[in-house]
């Protein structure tokens, strides 16, 4: 199953360390030091859910948490910080967080607040039943890929594979995210696993001009479509 994905800024090195190597195993969690390069990704990439600190240079995290909102008015935001008054906390409510940890806090907290919001974000916004990839209406929990005039059935993998990629359209993604998300590990024979479903996937859409899979030599891949 597909890790949700995380959005954490946060400048101190130590705290962002720690609160990663917790995350890891459970979401695919991203680190940025700072405002602006944390709002970059954002504007570039989807999460799930986001993690800001508040006293950080440049952008902090109040204003960070503004150019989310005004973007996107359902992703869970949740402060982390270690500014304990009553007005910062009111302030990051008010700006549109969904809720505010004081630092210190356990991990346990954190990841059960997590789960809250993702549960609730998926209630309010399931994903569709179907999606288009070209021509082709992609049907993943049955594996179809169906035009006007035909039907082809993919392998699990492939349908599992195939949607990793409209997930991440028009978004590098490497090639360990993606074998940790789908195998469960990104060792040397996944990883030629990988080669071979991507090759399988290209033949299947071989006829379907608008579609393009690109292999970035030593970094991933890139899944686009034509207008």
């Amino acid at each position: 199953m597909e890790k949700s994905k995380i959005l954490y800024a946060e400048d101190d090195e130590t705290i962002a360390f720690l609160i990663q190597d917790s995350l890891e195993t459970y979401y695919d969690i991203n680190c940025y030091p700072d405002g602006k390069s944390a709002l970059d990704a954002f504007n570039s990439q989807n999460f799930d859910i986001c993690l800001l600190d508040i006293m950080m240079p440049g952008l902090n995290g109040f204003e960070l948490a503004e150019h989310i909102r005004n973007k996107n008015s359902d992703i869970p935001i949740i402060f982390i910080s270690a500014k304990t008054l009553k007005e910062d906390r009111i302030k990051g409510l008010k700006i549109g967080a969904d809720d505010y940890l004081v630092k210190p806090f356990s991990i346990e907290e954190l990841i059960l607040k997590i789960e809250v919001f993702l549960k609730r974000t998926k209630k309010t916004n399931p994903s569709p039943a179907q999606y288009k990839v070209g021509k082709y209406d992609f049907d993943p929990k049955n594996y179809t890929l169906r035009d006007p005039e035909n039907s082809i059935t993919l392998t699990q993998r492939e349908s599992e594979l195939l949607l990793y990629f409209i997930r991440h359209k028009n978004i590098v993604v490497k090639r360990q995210d993606i074998l940790k998300a789908i195998w469960g590990d990104d060792d040397y024979f996944m990883g030629r696993s990988l080669d071979v479903f991507i090759s399988r996937l290209r033949k299947v859409l071989a006829d379907e001009q608008t579609i393009l899979i690109e292999n970035l030599h030593g970094i991933g891949f890139r899944f686009s479509e034509k207008k």
